[in-house]
């Protein structure tokens, strides 16, 4: 169970770097706090692709979770188009669209969009 949190003032000690965009916090059951800050930029790729891209940028591809609290809090930072998540099993993985926010899960060969995120746990 998680419980979302969106006050900025929980990061206040933390600097964001030019083009981030803090998100909100996770908290999961034993009390820890985990925030998501997204970084600027995004692509088109496949999920291997996208995951070497947001490695690169020094961050992840958002869990399932992350991209909820994303469009619960973020949605004008997204295109209305289909984000990989870093979720996959076998030949498929987790996406949220930016539309209509729904999850759902497509090839791993499918090209869709992707975004970075930093994670800042406490």
């Amino acid at each position: 169970s998680y419980r979302y949190l969106t006050e900025r003032t929980m990061i206040t000690t933390q600097e964001l770097n030019e083009g981030e965009r803090y998100i909100g916090g996770i908290v999961s059951a034993d009390g820890t706090t985990t925030h998501i800050i997204l970084l600027p930029g995004d692509i088109e790729a496949n999920l291997n692709a996208a995951m070497a891209w947001a490695k690169e940028q020094g961050g992840d591809l958002p869990t399932r979770v992350e991209q909820a609290l994303m469009f619960a809090t973020a949605k004008d930072e997204f295109k209305s188009r289909a984000y990989w998540s870093n979720q996959s099993e076998s030949g498929w993985a987790w996406y949220q669209t930016f539309h209509y926010g729904d999850q759902s899960y497509g090839h791993k060969g499918h090209e869709l969009r992707a975004r970075a995120v930093r994670r800042l746990v406490i």
